[in-house]
C-alpha cells in the first residue's frame, strides 16, 4: 500500500526540515544540512507518488551519513 502525502510530510518534519510552502498544493521542506529543497505536491490524503517517497527517503539517507 503506497504511502500518503502526509505520512512523507511528517517524516520530512521529524527529521527537522521545515516547509516553507509553495504554490498550489506544491510544498518546499527545507534543512540547513541540505543543499536542495524537497518538493512534495499532493493533497494530505493523497497516495504519494513513488518518486516522491524515494526523494524523500534518499534525503534522509543522505543526512545519516
Amino acid at each position: 500500500m503506497p504511502q500518503k502525502v502526509r505520512e512523507l510530510m511528517a517524516e520530512l518534519e521529524r527529521a527537522g526540515f521545515v516547509n516553507r510552502g509553495g504554490k498550489g498544493s506544491h510544498r518546499n521542506f527545507v534543512h540547513p544540512d541540505v543543499q536542495k529543497p524537497v518538493t512534495i505536491s499532493g493533497k494530505p490524503g493523497d497516495d504519494a507518488k513513488k518518486y516522491q517517497a524515494r526523494a524523500v527517503h534518499l534525503v534522509l539517507e543522505e543526512m545519516k551519513r
